[in-house]
């Protein structure tokens, strides 16, 4: 098992952003509690050589489990999702927040990434809209408003998607 140290805790604080958008999503993923095989299959295979940069650069640290030991206790915070991974789950998330962070402020944008959603028949395609709503969400709100969403978005779309 696999666990964030320090420096890798500050690294998925809001603001902070050394590392790749791979790796932050590894980096997010390793909880102490998620195998490491399962760590290693990400991004088709990458996983592997991801998790060995981010140990060597200190971001993560392998934790010896014993099994008497209790599994360490996981923070739930009050933007955690309980529900079922999925692209439909991703799409609601995406086509509510251009509502919420669009449509007051600039509706033309809402309204251009409304359609763009509509339009994005696959996964690399819808996470393409997404990457353009983050970046307008970083300049409209901020680089800790557009992580924040980042990762919320992380959490709702299935693994496999991030492959």
């Amino acid at each position: 098992m696999l666990n964030k140290t320090d420096k890798g805790r500050a690294e998925v604080q809001p603001g902070a952003r050394t590392l790749g958008q791979r790796e932050r999503a590894v980096l997010l993923m390793t909880d102490g509690q998620r195998p490491t095989s399962e760590l290693h299959q990400l991004f088709g295979g990458l996983g592997r050589a991801i998790v060995a940069q981010l140990l060597a650069q200190g971001y993560i640290t392998e934790v010896r489990t014993t099994a008497s030991a209790a599994p360490p206790e996981r923070k739930v915070s009050a933007d955690s999702f309980s529900g079922p991974r999925s692209m439909a789950s991703a799409r609601m998330f995406l086509f509510d927040l251009s509502e919420r962070m669009f449509a007051p402020r600039d509706p033309q944008l809402a309204l251009r990434h409304r359609d763009a959603l509509r339009e994005a028949k696959d996964v690399d395609t819808m996470l393409a809209v997404s990457r353009r709503m983050l970046l307008d969400i970083e300049r409209m709100a901020g680089t800790e408003r557009a992580d924040a969403i980042s990762e919320r978005l992380a959490k709702l779309l299935p693994e496999s998607a991030l492959v």
